[in-house]
């Protein structure tokens, strides 16, 4: 059985695999973004280690203590709305959780898995990654960063005995794609660049909210991904949704 680190277990599909790993015995290491979120999950799941861990801040320090040999990077934020009208700062946040974060913590965790040559990382990213579609910019921007990172980390480090691979869920009923594709409304409005295609944006929104797929698929995945032999580089859940 291996040591799993998986961030983003507050909810989601972090929760759902942090419990299932749990289940078949591997020594799982579950952060979240907040205390509160840490608290609720020991009060619910108590046979795993939760911890508080905010990876764009120094928190990402407390990993050096931690001997891991799976890391699931899986937390994220997501925001819907035209590039032409999203706040920058809006965008600089994103970026800073789903890409600086993801790395600065990967980082930490290879500092001890290189040495010993051995270790895997499973990095998620989302069918927004490989595709692009109005309103999804934003996030589609920082997932794309993501498959370059994950890539160039999986040529890097194959020679060093660390398997990286990448994760790309499809529209699944965790409440995190209802959350981001509601958040546009609260900038985006009549006086918006934009406004003149705003219909365009809202089937978009309909389309990600509309027959989502049940999570427990992606945590399933999870599962397996950290107990292959080998994986592949891309990993689309469900298969064929990109035709």
């Amino acid at each position: 059985m291996s040591t799993v680190l998986i961030t983003g277990a507050g909810s989601g599909f972090g929760k759902a695999a942090a419990l299932a790993l749990a289940a078949r015995g591997h020594d799982v290491i579950a952060t979240t973004e907040t205390a509160e979120q840490a608290e609720a999950l020991r009060a619910e799941a108590p046979q795993l280690q939760v911890e508080q861990l905010d990876i764009t801040t120094d928190d990402v320090e407390k990993v050096d203590a931690w001997d891991i040999d799976v890391l699931i990077d899986n937390a994220g934020a997501g925001q819907f709305g035209p590039l032409a009208d999203v706040p920058i700062d809006i965008v600089r946040r994103l970026f800073e959780v789903n890409v600086f974060g993801t790395l600065a913590i990967t980082q930490r965790v290879l500092a001890r898995m290189i040495p010993r040559r051995s270790g895997r990382i499973i990095i998620v990213s989302s069918i927004a990654g490989l595709v692009a579609a109005p309103a999804t910019g934003p996030y589609s921007m920082t997932k794309h960063a993501l498959e370059g990172m994950g890539k160039a980390m999986r040529a890097e480090l194959a020679p060093l005995g660390i398997d990286v691979c990448l994760l790309n869920p499809g529209p699944y009923d965790t409440g995190f794609n209802d959350r981001m594709a509601a958040s546009m409304w609260e900038w985006f409005g009549e006086d918006s660049l934009q406004a003149p295609t705003k219909e365009v944006f809202e089937l978009v929104q309909a389309f990600v909210t509309t027959d989502q797929l049940d999570p427990a698929e992606v945590a399933d995945k999870m599962v397996e991904l950290v107990e292959a032999a080998t994986t592949e580089e891309n990993n689309v859940i469900p298969p064929g949704i990109l035709g």
